[in-house]
């Protein structure tokens, strides 16, 4: 049976396949490439980098992908575009040339709703030192993001978080406007003529 799985793409520094936004195109062929579908993806947007501002703006968006792969295969060969476009893992919210995060896996709660819940419920400092080793769908810091939500509302508005109980719009309507207002379209600088 095919699933649909919501997945936040972001670039902050140049990889193998070119600048970010280069980047996030070709993940998304991959993923293509890999046998799974992109139904929909919103435009590329540009935000400041976080949690260090002078670090590279993050060109990120959101794509819904139709798979016939279960949940853990699905993260699997999100992690291999991630390795193929020089991903490496040194530091959290560190600059990345690819991050690629299985937001969304239809209305499932993984591995369970209160595991769900704990994690979904800690600290922004805790994050920094706690993350989970497991797989937690909906993510656990989705709601609290303008940088993912911005992009999910442009193609799935309707969306509903399984343990919170609202749509993508209506998470996004409850942030504070200064972070909605912080995710911008990205604009491709114009090339230099002669």
């Amino acid at each position: 049976m095919k699933a649909h799985y919501l997945i936040a793409l972001g670039a902050t520094l140049p990889s193998p396949a070119g600048p970010p936004q280069t980047t996030l195109d070709h993940a998304l062929w991959l993923i293509a490439e890999g046998g799974d579908h992109v139904i929909a993806q919103s435009r590329w947007y540009e935000t400041p980098a976080f949690p260090m501002p002078t670090d590279p703006p993050y060109i990120n968006g959101v794509a819904l992908v139709g798979s016939f792969k279960t949940t853990q295969a699905f993260l699997a060969a999100l992690q291999q575009v991630e390795a193929a476009l020089g991903r490496v893992r040194e530091k959290r919210w560190s600059a990345r040339t690819i991050d690629l995060d299985l937001i969304a896996a239809g209305d499932a709660v993984l591995p369970d709703r209160a595991t769900q819940e704990r994690w979904r419920d800690l600290s922004q400092a805790d994050q920094t030192e706690d993350w989970p080793s497991e797989l937690i769908v909906p993510h656990p810091s989705m709601q609290d993001r303008a940088i993912g939500l911005v992009p999910l509302v442009e193609i799935a508005p309707d969306w509903h978080h399984p343990t919170l109980g609202k749509t993508a719009a209506e998470l996004l309507g409850g942030l504070p406007q200064a972070d909605i207002e912080a995710v911008v379209p990205f604009e491709p600088a114009a090339p230099e003529t002669a």
